[in-house]
């Protein structure tokens, strides 16, 4: 199946392994989703901008609250920053490869097919409006009879599978594949972030993986996990949720920090301040991030104790965390700024997450969580987090390595028009929802009477929803236009500190010529200046024959597995058909292991 395949064309991208080719795909394909969720945004703000709307029903807009939620987060923010895993990390290591490409070339097929699969409940009118939380009772079979919420969780199935793939993957890759030389306190802080990552997700992705088999279980065969009836507690799905739910926030935040670390050094012309203290701080964010997922669940009934723990749990991990946004400070203290589109992204990153977390500390007091939970309040708080901290970074990280990418610059005005309409947009539409909490608007509701003096802070977060659109909308112009009449970039047009700005732009398929000995922490920026600052003549990578340095083979295999796996969890949902289409997947995925196993190397 490998041999004499295209290295160009669309043969040559389904069938890819390199871990750049497979960067790009993830980097594409979230951002049509990122189109897709910000519909669905728009439509809600849209639905909630006058009082007593009837723009959509409520079935409707519980639908779009699942979609939204649900594709922000795993077909989003997770892929997107997947694209960076895979695109740099062998890069950042001085590595050719990682550690098993046709792995990873499953694991993107796998993330796109159950991407595909989660809104196919789009086409059949079957869309799932559970939230993206999914709380029981309301998936039991009583309440939703159709197959909407099967859709929502076998697509997240699919879809997490697809994440605990890459991340044995990527830990593999970062743990033996480093350059000569490069102990774990020189790699990049990107890498360090990936790392704890990873473990957070083959952690916590099981977790998720055993309660959704719980709730298809109390679906499809009548059992009594969360049916109280039959002697299942409700209660119990929000302990498993949360248990990886609130890892998953961390899974979200920590590739940002990695990339806003990396970009705040570069147009500080500064090391990171506090290198070893923010790997330190990365490490226990993620050993924390364990525990403190009942603070979701103060209002529960959970006890004193268990209250009081999780209460102090929450106040323990602004710590590190607060430690990073210090060193951030540092970094840039007293530095040559550069205020490129990419350093206010990463700018704004610090102030906006530090915002969020700020509110987040306030939660960690049961007595003001009981009065927040469940209002506007809560929305504004995880989407200054997750919004104003992860979205931004991954943005700054899109406009920093986009020449690298595609040897192109993006264009700054337009970029930095966009930053503003998104700093704008952003807080207008969020800020006021501390208010509209504060004045006790819950949550989840589709519409509100005139009366309840919600009226203008509703229509300022429109309207804030719609400049944030248009930003969003120059992005994309601005990629488009860059990829075709952006001007020319250089190897290393930043002046960048870490490896993959030692090679071409874009890298060549092999990555290193000759693979990269490292001696220092940001040892390409020490190759380049003396002590006192002069610029040297940095070594060039050699030409070399190609033919002479062994690159995997492409394959089809990958992408046929992971059609196996998706038709098996469709049989599920189809009502014609269904087991058909699941012994065909069964054969499909058989076969498919059975040719990628004995296939010539």
């Amino acid at each position: 199946m490998a041999k004499n395949l295209p290295k160009t064309g669309l043969i040559s991208w389904l069938t890819t392994v390199d871990h750049k080719r497979i960067g790009i795909m993830y980097a594409l394909g979230s951002l049509f989703f990122l189109i897709v969720g910000g519909i669905d945004a728009i439509l809600m703000r849209t639905q909630l901008m006058v009082p007593n709307s009837t723009f959509l029903s409520g079935e409707t807009y519980n639908g779009l609250v699942t979609m939204h939620g649900t594709t922000m987060i795993f077909l989003v923010i997770m892929p997107l920053s997947a694209a960076f895993f895979n695109y740099l990390v062998p890069l950042q290591i001085g590595a050719p490869d990682v550690a098993f490409p046709r792995l990873n070339a499953l694991s993107f097929w796998i993330w796109l097919f159950g991407s595909l699969l989660l809104n196919t409940s789009y086409l059949v009118q079957q869309v799932p409006s559970v939230g993206w939380f999914a709380y029981a009772n309301l998936t039991q079979k009583q309440f939703n009879p159709t197959h909407s919420v099967d859709f929502w969780i076998l697509g997240v199935q699919v879809v997490g599978l697809a994440s605990l793939i890459a991340s044995i993957n990527f830990f593999v890759t970062i743990v033996n594949m480093r350059a000569k030389g490069m102990t774990l306190l020189k790699m990049p802080l990107f890498v360090w972030t990936t790392l704890v990552t990873q473990v957070l997700l083959f952690l916590s992705l099981p977790v998720i993986t055993v309660a959704l088999v719980m709730i298809s279980f109390d679906r499809t065969f009548g059992t009594g996990f969360f049916n109280p009836g039959l002697g299942g507690q409700v209660v119990m799905w929000q302990h498993l949720f949360w248990i990886f739910g609130h890892p998953e926030v961390y899974i979200l935040i920590l590739p940002a920090m990695g990339i806003v670390s990396e970009i705040l050094a570069t147009f500080a012309r500064k090391p990171l301040f506090g290198y070893t203290v923010m790997v330190y701080s990365s490490c226990a964010i993620g050993f924390l991030g364990f525990a403190v997922w009942a603070h979701h669940m103060f209002t529960t009934g959970l006890g004193p104790w268990a209250t009081a723990l999780f209460s102090a749990a929450t106040m323990l991990i602004a710590v590190p965390t607060g430690v990073k946004i210090f060193n951030w400070i540092s970094t840039l203290w007293g530095g040559q700024i550069r205020f490129t589109t990419a350093s206010l992204f990463a700018i704004s990153f610090v102030a906006m997450f530090t915002f969020g977390g700020l509110s987040g500390i306030m939660h960690s007091s049961p007595v003001i969580d009981t009065q927040h939970q469940a209002s506007y309040f809560v929305v504004a708080h995880f989407h200054y987090v997750l919004y104003g901290g992860a979205v931004m970074g991954l943005f700054g990280g899109i406009y920093y390595w986009f020449p690298k990418v595609t040897g192109r610059m993006m264009n700054e005005f337009i970029g930095k028009t966009q930053f503003w309409l998104y700093m704008i947009g952003f807080n207008l539409t969020f800020f006021p929802m501390h208010f509209l909490g504060l004045e006790g608007m819950p949550r989840r509701i589709y519409t509100y009477a005139g009366d309840q003096n919600w009226n203008f802070w509703n229509l300022c977060a429109t309207l804030g929803a719609y400049i944030t659109a248009v930003g969003g909308a120059l992005f994309f112009i601005n990629m488009l236009y860059s990829m075709i009449w952006g001007a020319k970039a250089s190897a290393d047009p930043w002046d960048g500190r870490t490896l993959e700005w030692s090679i071409a732009s874009p890298p060549p398929e092999y990555n290193f010529a000759k693979l990269p000995e490292v001696s220092q922490l940001d040892d390409w920026w020490y190759k380049k200046y003396t002590h006192d600052g002069k610029r040297l003549t940095p070594p060039q990578q050699p030409v070399v024959d190609i033919s002479s340095i062994h690159l995997p083979n492409q394959s089809f295999w990958p992408i046929f597995l992971a059609g196996g796996i998706t038709m098996i969890a469709t049989g599920f949902v189809v009502s014609a058909n269904g087991v058909m289409i699941s012994l065909i997947g069964v054969a499909l995925t058989v076969a498919s292991t059975y040719g990628w196993a004995y296939e010539e190397p």
